[in-house]
């Protein structure tokens, strides 16, 4: 059942289950792939398929996507980085032999957010792993990885699954019309992840609709800099939507393993405890509200480039069909050069905010070469058929 949850990957998926039926296979693999092409359901349906004695796959599968198996080791964040003690942990763990299953197996998710220091502690371990020890790591390409490790690892290159291979998913996995499914896999570009956000949250649509109108409404550097503010407030309440749920369910945990019921005070002793968990989920915070402004600007990269195609007269679908007047009159306030600049200055942005400049002085930045002035009308050219 795992594997039915990745669409458009079948070549990795009959690599992987080949390996996993094969007693010489490698023991160190990368699995890379652009954001939402299913790395890590890869990972643990690679994971399962490894552990899984005969006659035991069902429960070995559920325990494995519920990350409680005995012989698999996880590590994944939300922060900016991992940490080295992280690694070192994972490590230590990777040395024991399998407990019930046919092996042990250490995913790391986010193999990209290592420093090249608590990379070179895995290095260690993938140069000279237990014979039953299986590493997968997930990153979004071979590049976001240090050269000693790539060269250590198998590497399987997941693509970007088609429009009509993710609504189908969408539409049977969480139970949405297939048109409804179809839109938000368009408008998610194809995104795993954000197409099942879109099609069962309606408050990731209305904050989408609201990006996209107020890079439609800028007519001035003082309406960049208005919105800049707001698109900055809506990616933060999509940050907390993310994370204030799990933080106090995490929170809730952490007091009634230490004895603690809820609302009772917190003994001195145990405040130590507690300040690392609130310091962790601060960072996750920052993190979350990093990754929802670049969700905001992909959004805005894919208006942009509606736009341009409609500039040049392309015969494509639009990823916004659905606000497609909107798209016509604004590809007449500009010219295709216009829209270029516009399309770098958010790439840009994308670079300014990963480089912790701060959000809203990168947005306002972008913004400014969004502005269109509705006195100028370009002729927006009639499609060209495509050959």
């Amino acid at each position: 059942m795992a594997w039915s949850d990745l669409t458009g990957q079948a070549e990795a998926i009959e690599t992987m289950r080949a390996a996993a039926a094969d007693d010489g296979m490698t023991h160190s693999w990368l699995i890379t792939g652009p954001p939402g092409s299913g790395r890590s359901i890869l990972a643990y349906a690679f994971a399962a398929a490894l552990i899984a004695r005969p006659g035991d796959e069902a429960a070995t599968e559920v325990q494995v996507q519920a990350q409680t198996h005995p012989d698999l080791g996880v590590l994944s964040t939300d922060r900016v980085t991992i940490t080295i003690d992280e690694v070192r942990q994972l490590v230590a763990s990777s040395q024991f032999s399998p407990s019930v299953g046919r092996y042990r197996v250490m995913v790391i998710e986010d193999a990209d957010r290592m420093t090249e220091r608590t990379s070179n502690v895995l290095l260690k371990a993938l140069e000279e792993p237990p014979p039953r020890t299986v590493w997968i790591l997930c990153a979004p390409s071979e590049a976001d990885l240090i050269p000693t490790i790539r060269s250590r690892v198998r590497a399987v290159r997941l693509r970007v699954p088609a429009v009509d291979e993710v609504a189908e998913l969408i539409a049977r996995r969480d139970g949405v019309s297939l048109p409804e499914a179809t839109t938000a896999a368009r408008e998610a570009q194809s995104h795993i992840g954000m197409a099942h956000r879109l099609a069962t949250n309606e408050q990731a649509r209305e904050r989408r609709r609201r990006t996209l109108e107020l890079a439609l409404g800028i007519r001035s550097v003082s309406g960049a800099v208005l919105a800049a503010t707001e698109l900055v407030a809506v990616a933060t309440d999509d940050a907390k939507s993310f994370t204030e749920e799990n933080d106090a369910e995490e929170r809730d945990r952490a007091l009634r393993s230490l004895g603690i019921e809820p609302g009772g005070a917190v003994p001195p002793g145990l405040r130590s405890q507690l300040k690392s968990l609130d310091d962790d989920q601060k960072r996750r915070a920052t993190r979350s509200l990093r990754d929802g402004i670049d969700r905001i600007l992909v959004d805005l990269m894919s208006l942009y480039r509606d736009i341009l195609l409609l500039q040049l007269g392309v015969a494509t679908e639009p990823v916004n069909l659905a606000i497609y007047s909107s798209l016509t009159t604004a590809a007449a306030l500009s010219t295709p050069s216009r829209t270029l600049e516009t399309l770098d200055a958010i790439a840009t942005a994308r670079e300014r905010i990963e480089g912790n400049v701060a959000p809203a002085l990168a947005l306002e930045a972008m913004l400014v070469s969004a502005v269109r002035d509705p006195a100028v009308r370009e002729p927006v050219p009639a499609p060209k058929e495509r050959s």
